[in-house]
């Protein structure tokens, strides 16, 4: 398994921890931001884009960043917006129930990447409402930044997790 230990239920709490208080284009450019700041730090060669519904509000590539990372940020918002849960998540679920989640779910892996980066943005008492994506790192990697980044965006807004 190359999903670093993780579980379903561990995953779905995380998600339920990391409910934003709300998800303007501006949350998003700020998601955005937050996320350019720690790559650029670390010197990481990853893109982000974040998204509400289908429009995207931000993208950067950052120095090392592969235009192929696009294609691998499209198959993961595909599936975060087919199962309103993380990419890791739907993954670790299907490992654990021992199926093949692309014949599950009636699509291809060509369209549909359960690859670890593609987290859902849920807002209080809205739900699921957009997509933060990473690409770039290992799978384990990518979502790891990413729950980093909802993390940042949280304690700027005053949340506690």
């Amino acid at each position: 398994m190359t999903t670093g230990g993780f579980s379903s239920f561990g995953l779905l709490k995380e998600e339920e921890a990391l409910v934003l208080p709300s998800l303007t284009n501006n949350d998003a450019i700020e998601i955005g931001l937050i996320a350019v700041s720690i790559g650029r730090e670390r010197a990481l060669p990853v893109s982000f884009e974040v998204r509400i519904g289908d429009w995207t509000i931000f993208h950067a590539a950052l120095d090392g960043a592969k235009t192929e990372h696009d294609w691998w940020i499209a198959r993961k918002a595909r599936v975060v917006n087919l199962k309103h849960h993380a990419t890791i998540y739907e993954r670790v679920l299907a490992e654990e129930q021992g199926i093949d989640w692309h014949k599950e779910n009636n699509v291809e892996d060509e369209t549909h990447a359960i690859h670890g980066g593609g987290l859902p943005l849920i807002v209080k008492d809205e739900g699921f409402k957009g997509i933060l994506l990473v690409s770039g790192l290992p799978q384990v990697e990518d979502h790891l930044l990413g729950v980093e980044i909802l993390t940042e965006f949280l304690a700027r807004k005053g949340e506690v997790l």
